[in-house]
This record gives structure tokens, C-alpha cells and sequence, in this order.
């Protein structure tokens, strides 16, 4: 009987899983809303549901394990602890609900880190070493790896890059303090920094007809690329802020190359341009020749669902 193994990507507005085989191919994949199950447990009771009817589809396949990526994921204890985008506060011990419901060694790990570990084996980053992977969605994550190996730090938390601050900034986050970098450099920070130009700009916009809830990184991304100034303007400031925290990466850990990965990451020149000018400008002497910022070099919507797979048979 083959094998496979089940991937799964929680974000803060959807989660994503896949059936991938030994080749890293995804068989079937489905998704149900994440901030639409308050209830921890309704969560996993209706999400194992669902992959459970994908499972029968493939009766030639054996399932061998499960790997979960999800912000704050704590590998070490199996654990989301405290995520400020997910809706279950405290720690929710999901690899036990999990292995409860399927009975196959869960593994699990933060969703920045597994789309690292997809990028090491499937993407950009197979011939390399030291490198990091930004993942610019609801929130701002980075998975590191150094010397080979992914950081995971003595908690197993190390790389939440997102809740770095700046006496700069001055935006609250849900995470409850004051100046963190994925108030501005995040699918939601550009939604933010959208609004702040229309209340203080006169300028004409096509984003004015947007609520906030409405408004998503893409649209913003097609006004920008179809000449609206204010759409424009806020992904000067995301690439500017972003070239900004990328230098300070450079200088801690060196790497061989960033990626960014991600819905706000799709955007592509109009996000790297001034990313890359600003990164070379803040970036310390040393560092300004090395500056490699690449996207992601996997499919964006399944690249950590395939990280996360592939912890079933490597472990992080």
C-alpha cells in the first residue's frame, strides 16, 4: 500500500490542509475558515471531519502522519501558545487532538517554520544552508534556518520576527503590546497603512469604496499596479519598513538569502522594489553586497502545507 501524509497550514483567517505522497505531490487539498470556530474543539472536530472524507477518496493510501504548521506552534510541546491572530487564547494542545482523531504521530511546528522547511526541500533554498523565510500574511513570520538546521530556540518559540519592536512605530497589536513590526509589514499592516493615507490625504482613490473587512492585500496590489496613488504610496512605506527589518536579519544571522512568501508577497515588484533599495540602505557595510531578497519559489498557497508535510518523515 502507498503512503502519504497529511500537511496542514492553520492561518489566522483560513486553514489549509493537503494529502500529499511520498514525492511531495498533493493528491487533494481543502480549507474551512479559521476565525469562523471560536470553540477549539468544534475547530478539530469539523477540520478532521473534513480530511477524514478527502482520506476515503484515496483507499490505496495509507496515512503515516500528520504535520501542522500554525502561528505560535510550539514544537517541543505540541502546543499553540498564546497565538494573537488565531482565535483560541492560552495553549490548545493540538497534536493530541489530532493524534486522538487519527491515531498517526502528529508533529507540529510554527507556520513560518514549515513554509522554511518547504522552501529547503521543494523551493529556492535546496542548496542552501543559511537562510530565512518571511511569511507576510495576517501576521509576519520568519522561519531561520542557521548552519543547516531550522532555530527553534530552548522554547521552541525562537523567529517571532513580527513581534520585534521599534520605538518607531506606534500601532497597537493583538499580541497586546505597542510597535511590532507586522502592524506595518503584513497583509493586515498594509490594510492599516491604506486607511491611514485616506484619512490624511485629499488624494482620489479607487480604495475609498472599500470597508476595512473588504479590503485585501490583492486588491490593494491591483490598484497600485493599475497607477492608484494611494494604493501606491502604502507599498512604498510596506517595502520601505520591509528593506528596513530585512537589514537587521543581515546583520543578526547572515544569510545566504531572504524569501518572502505569503498573500502580500504576491504583489511582486511593487513589494520587492522598495524593499530591496531600503534593505541595501539600512543594510551595515558588510552586508550591502549580500543583500538576496527572492520570492518564494513554491507554489505560495501550498508551500507550508508541504513543510508541514514533510515533518512526517523528517522531523524538524
Amino acid at each position: 500500500m502507498k503512503s502519504l501524509s497529511i500537511g496542514i497550514d492553520i492561518g489566522g483567517t483560513n486553514s489549509v490542509f493537503g494529502l500529499v505522497d511520498t514525492q511531495g505531490v498533493i493528491l487533494a487539498s481543502d480549507q474551512i475558515q479559521t476565525k469562523g470556530h471560536p470553540i477549539f474543539s468544534d475547530y478539530v472536530a469539523e477540520f478532521s471531519r473534513l480530511i477524514k472524507s478527502k482520506l476515503y477518496e484515496f483507499p490505496d493510501y495509507q496515512l503515516t502522519g500528520i504535520g501542522i504548521g500554525a502561528p505560535n506552534g510550539n514544537y517541543r510541546t505540541g502546543t499553540i501558545d498564546h497565538a494573537p491572530n488565531l482565535p483560541w487564547k492560552g495553549k490548545v494542545n493540538i497534536v493530541q487532538e489530532f493524534h486522538d482523531s487519527f491515531k498517526v504521530p502528529v508533529f507540529l511546528t510554527n507556520d513560518a517554520k514549515a513554509a522554511a522547511i518547504g522552501e529547503k526541500i521543494y523551493g529556492g533554498a535546496k542548496d542552501k544552508t543559511d537562510f530565512i523565510v518571511l511569511t507576510l500574511g495576517t501576521g509576519l513570520g520568519a522561519g531561520i534556518y542557521s548552519s543547516g538546521k531550522i532555530l527553534y530556540g530552548s522554547d521552541g518559540l525562537a523567529g517571532e520576527f513580527g513581534h520585534l519592536t521599534s520605538t518607531q512605530l506606534d500601532r497597537e497589536c493583538a499580541c497586546g503590546r505597542t510597535g511590532c513590526w507586522e502592524t506595518y509589514v503584513s497583509a493586515t499592516g498594509i490594510k492599516r497603512t491604506v486607511f491611514d493615507l485616506l484619512a490624511t490625504q485629499p488624494i482620489d482613490s479607487e480604495l475609498r469604496k472599500y470597508a476595512f473587512n473588504a479590503l485585501e492585500a490583492k486588491i490593494i496590489a491591483k490598484y497600485a499596479n493599475e497607477g492608484d496613488r494611494v494604493a501606491q504610496r502604502a507599498f512604498e512605506i510596506t517595502g520601505r519598513m520591509l528593506g528596513e527589518a530585512i537589514a537587521d536579519l543581515y546583520s543578526m544571522f547572515s544569510p545566504e538569502a531572504v524569501f518572502l512568501f505569503g498573500g502580500l508577497a504576491n504583489a511582486g515588484d511593487i513589494l520587492f522594489e522598495p524593499a530591496r533599495k531600503s534593505a541595501m540602505e539600512n543594510a551595515m557595510q558588510i552586508h550591502k553586497s549580500k543583500i538576496n531578497i527572492q520570492p518564494s519559489q513554491l507554489d505560495n498557497e501550498y508551500a507550508a502545507v508541504l513543510g508541514a508535510s514533510a515533518m512526517t518523515y523528517e522531523p524538524a
